[in-house]
């Protein structure tokens, strides 16, 4: 195991050990995480591009999916280039405000996602349960308050844990064992009880995570038996296609989230790299596949893709 050429005090900074103890994978993590991040970057701004040029585009579901692809490239922003930045230089410093703000920023944009999914379930809900009163339910003003509410929600969850967490005595530790700072592994830091710490963390996750992920079960179970009604087969298959993207980022979404408070305070060195690698997917891999979730079957956004570059293309004739 390679050591740690810095030990710089808690109070000017800390040590994001990562994944220190593998170099070997770390290596091969420069590389994957390298692509991965582009394609990430690449995916999101496509489809907020596409939801701003194409009218056909400008309805709900689309508002809430560039909401979506804003926040994951936020998300992703908020770790990734600090992890290769470390990886590359082998410096594992991040100063003490840069990870309160990594901490605020990423918790933030972590929990106005799960609000944010509930919302686009319900944008769901009504459009398959209630059809006839879709546009009339879902008007532009509607779905401006709701983004808003989500992303006041998440950043205000994210506040209260940021503050509290921020306020624990370290007593000279520094080393967070991961590669951005989060708040079980800011916890672990503590020489004092974090029992209040917890408490306000878990009651956190039954707002933040387990309301909404109830909301969503009660939307999707409603949506189920309104499509058992259809009689249409087409029409069946055409509502389970418009609700299975959602569906599927629902799933890796919550199931890497929840799957993470397992390995809070890990024991051994291969529960350590399973968090991590958790950690990992759920700030990289899930923000990477939304875009293709969301597209690769899309006849809209295909069709609004083709008509931008056929555009383009014309533009280009004309200025030849």
């Amino acid at each position: 195991m390679r050591r740690l050429n810095s030990t710089p005090h808690h109070t000017s900074g800390f040590v994001l050990v990562g994944f220190l103890e593998w170099p070997r994978l770390e290596m091969a993590l420069l590389v994957v995480v390298s692509i991965f991040y582009i394609v990430t970057l690449f995916g999101n701004s496509a489809i907020i591009l596409l939801s701003r040029l194409d009218p056909k585009l400008h309805t709900p579901m689309y508002f809430f999916l560039a909401n979506l692809s804003f926040l994951d490239l936020c998300y992703t922003t908020s770790t990734v280039p600090q992890m290769l930045i470390n990886i590359q230089s082998h410096k594992r410093s991040i100063s003490y405000v840069g990870c309160i703000a990594q901490l605020f920023i990423f918790l933030g944009l972590g929990s106005t996602e799960c609000v944010l999914l509930s919302i686009m379930a319900f944008d769901r809900y009504v459009a398959i349960c209630q059809p006839l009163r879709y546009t009339v339910v879902m008007h532009s003003k509607l779905c401006q308050q709701l983004a808003a509410v989500a992303w006041i929600t998440g950043f205000s969850n994210s506040l209260v844990q940021t503050v509290l967490t921020s306020l624990l005595p370290r007593c000279g530790k520094y080393q967070i064992e991961n590669f951005f700072c989060e708040v079980p592994a800011m916890l672990q830091l503590s020489c004092v009880d974090t029992w209040v710490n917890e408490v306000e963390m878990y009651a956190a996750v039954v707002v933040i995570k387990v309301i909404p992920l109830g909301l969503i079960l009660f939307s999707y179970i409603n949506i189920v038996r309104a499509v058992i009604r259809i009689q249409s087969s087409e029409g069946r298959k055409k509502a389970f296609h418009t609700c299975g993207s959602h569906l599927l980022v629902v799933i890796m979404f919550y199931g890497s989230a929840i799957s993470g408070y397992a390995y809070m305070a890990p024991k051994s060195s291969s529960a350590k790299l399973k968090g991590k690698l958790l950690a990992l997917f759920y700030g990289l891999m899930t923000p990477m596949l939304n875009p293709l979730i969301y597209t690769l079957r899309n006849k809209d956004v295909k069709a609004a893709v083709k008509k931008i570059l056929g555009r383009e293309q014309e533009q280009g004739w004309n200025l030849a």
